[in-house]
């Protein structure tokens, strides 16, 4: 069996282990939420609390790790899983823990490499471990936030998730439905890393809206934003607004808004 989850999308970036790393993800998560308040409010997913948001990460674990286990070729016709959801909420942290072991062991059992089908860009078995990290991740990030707590996330991880996030916005359509809007009469924004050399040009086009490669890393973008890569990835998730301190900006700000207004999910 392969024993790495990176993926060729990542190709020049720092390769990382994706099974391995929702396993610390989660265990942050669980750290953050142990002892809080589970009622307390989550502004950065508005109506939901530190339960929903526990309750909603464990579920989506448990339901890929399903996938992952009957190695699915074509679209799921059910989402029904039995997720073992404690009856109190004060049991909610451990059944997070459980989650992440329900993955590890479908991790365990399923060659990364192999075929399946995936919504995105990358149809393998690895495309579910490398979405279920960010998936954890940005729910993490969203549970410190709410208790007044600084994310930190790991330099690797951030390049990791801001390209898996840039490849397979094209393909959130069926949910992310505002995505149909990042149209534009060839236009480009590029997201630049300050604290690297990474940086990803996003070309709007009359018919949509990718990744362009192939754009020189010396031209001109109509619009650019430059952060570190934590922040960069809290940013095209919509945790951070383009003009925060944190970052800075350039260029075509109708084109910023009209991509922020339409791409996170």
């Amino acid at each position: 069996m392969k024993t790495s989850d990176h993926t060729p999308h990542a190709s020049g970036f720092t390769p990382v282990d994706h099974r391995t790393a929702v396993a610390a993800e989660t265990a942050r998560f669980v750290a953050a939420v142990r002892d809080a308040d589970l009622a307390a409010a989550v502004p950065s997913c508005p109506g939901w609390t530190l339960a929903d948001l526990v309750k909603h990460t464990g579920s989506v674990q448990r339901w890929f790790s399903v996938l992952l286990r009957a190695r699915i070729q074509e679209p799921p016709r059910s989402r029904d899983v039995d997720l073992r959801l404690p009856e109190q909420e004060d049991g909610y942290a451990d059944w997070l823990a459980e989650s992440a072991t329900v993955a590890a062991d479908a991790f365990a059992a399923t060659d990364p490499n192999q075929p399946m089908w995936a919504w995105g860009a990358d149809q393998y078995a690895r495309f579910w471990a490398r979405r279920m990290l960010f998936e954890t991740l940005l729910h993490r990030a969203d549970a410190e936030l709410a208790l007044g707590l600084r994310p930190a996330i790991e330099r690797p991880v951030a390049v990791d998730g801001i390209d898996e996030f840039l490849v397979n916005l094209p393909f959130a359509g069926f949910f992310a439905p505002k995505v149909a809007e990042l149209r534009g009469p060839d236009r480009t924004i590029r997201f630049r890393a300050t604290d690297g050399d990474e940086g990803w040009v996003v070309r709007l086009r009359p018919d949509g809206f990718g990744l362009d490669a192939a754009h020189p890393a010396t031209a001109a973008a109509d619009a650019t934003v430059r952060g570190t890569a934590a922040d960069l990835l809290l940013l095209v998730y919509g945790r951070l607004s383009y003009d925060a301190k944190a970052l800075a900006h350039e260029g075509d700000e109708q084109l910023l808004a009209h991509w922020f207004a339409n791409s996170a999910f």
